[in-house]
């Protein structure tokens, strides 16, 4: 085991001691010493950008017009023409029903035609016989109403029996099922041998869009934001198909339908977009920013320098000297401000600021005439005080 005399360790402990007065000392040197301004201050730079106030939503994608095609016979699926995907063009044969049933109604409806045709006949020539022995006196007068009453209801029959011709052959003609405009084929929802009935209401067969280059989104909006958006408005949105893509669109329509659902307040919103291009699909979801107000190439600031508040006294000494200069309806301490750091020195500088994205606000101009001139691009602004925060207070408030 080592061991040192009682001379050696009374140096060694009065070496020790002389480290930690050196160390006490270089340490209260240090703290005396006026903080650097670019490590004590965390600043952001005044620049001159765009600064646009959206809102934000959420919607889908859907053709502009889309046409449901129904049948308004019941019956079999014969014969399938179309598909999904596929182009058609306005009366262009997309299915057939089975047309044995409706032939068969055609010639019976024709039988009863040609039946009435020959009663009609038969009580025309009974009413000019009773017509003629009439006149002959032959027979009394009554007869011969009695003859025309027999035409006029065989008539009524002839009549009837037509009218169920056209609508039978009316049934045939709509066993064949057409496109009613040019479009393109979305949605089949029938196959080969499926039976459809038609008893209470008109089945859907097909779902055509009429033109997949002009699409528009429905998006749903908060009763918060819908005061901020007109039509016309311009709108940008992504899919998640094309994520590295932007797409532009307009505001074509603010429907005043509003929903409810769990207490939360929404609006139809419908945007217009172009899609020549065929990247976007019916039912995609749109991640929506309607643009409310835009200005460009303006002076913008970060909102956390207009958040910041100094919290030593002396470094709001300049204040009550803005505030005069701004005059009595500007008070430095009542509008906006910020603080620049320039030469190591925070001075306060008022201004009225304009619209905000959540991120930056304009700055229209600065109010009065603070110390170091107007704010300019390129004014660095303090948005954090590094010696409070290590001390345990706080400098920017919310």
């Amino acid at each position: 085991m080592l061991r040192f005399s009682w001379f050696t360790r009374r140096r060694l402990w009065l070496a020790a001691l002389l480290i930690a007065v050196a160390a006490a000392a270089a340490a209260w040197f240090l703290l005396r010493q006026p903080p650097n301004p670019d490590e004590r201050w965390r600043t952001v730079t005044v620049e001159r950008a765009d600064v646009a106030r959206s809102v934000a939503a959420t919607g889908t994608l859907q053709p502009t017009a889309q046409v449901s095609v129904g049948t308004q016979v019941s019956g079999t699926v014969a014969r399938l023409f179309t598909d999904f995907n596929q182009p058609v063009k306005a009366g262009q044969v997309l299915a057939e029903m089975e047309p044995a049933l409706f032939r068969s109604a055609v010639k019976q409806a024709q039988a009863g035609v040609a039946s009435a045709q020959a009663n009609l006949a038969l009580a025309l020539s009974n009413e000019e016989r009773n017509r003629s022995l009439v006149q002959q006196e032959f027979i009394a007068k009554q007869q011969l109403d009695s003859a025309v009453q027999q035409r006029e209801a065989a008539q009524a029959a002839l009549d009837v029996a037509r009218a169920q011709l056209e609508r039978a052959q009316t049934d045939l003609s709509n066993s064949v099922i057409r496109a009613p405009v040019d479009g393109v084929v979305v949605d089949r929802k029938i196959d080969v041998g499926q039976t459809v009935a038609a008893s209470f209401q008109t089945p859907n067969l097909f779902v055509i869009a009429r033109d997949l280059t002009e699409m528009e989104i429905h998006a749903s909006v908060s009763e918060a934001d819908i005061g901020d958006v007109r039509q016309d408005l311009p709108v940008r949105f992504r899919v998640d198909a094309h994520q590295d893509r932007r797409f532009d669109g307009k505001v074509r329509q603010i429907r005043l339908n509003p929903k409810n659902e769990q207490g939360v307040v929404t609006y139809n919103v419908v945007i217009a977009a172009d899609n020549r291009e065929r990247l976007l699909l019916p039912g995609m979801t749109a991640r929506v920013e309607i643009v409310a107000a835009e200005r460009r190439q303006v002076l913008r600031v970060a909102n956390a320098a207009l958040r910041f508040r100094p919290t030593e006294p002396g470094q709001e000494d300049s204040k009550a000297t803005s505030a005069a200069a701004a005059g009595p309806q500007d008070k430095a301490d009542r509008g906006p401000r910020v603080h620049r750091l320039r030469d190591g020195k925070v001075t306060p500088v008022p201004v009225r600021t304009g619209i905000s994205d959540g991120r930056f606000t304009e700055i229209v101009e600065t109010v009065g005439a603070p110390e170091g001139g107007p704010l300019a691009a390129g004014d660095r602004l303090v948005i954090r005080d590094m010696k409070a925060r290590q001390a345990g207070e706080v400098s920017v408030s919310f």
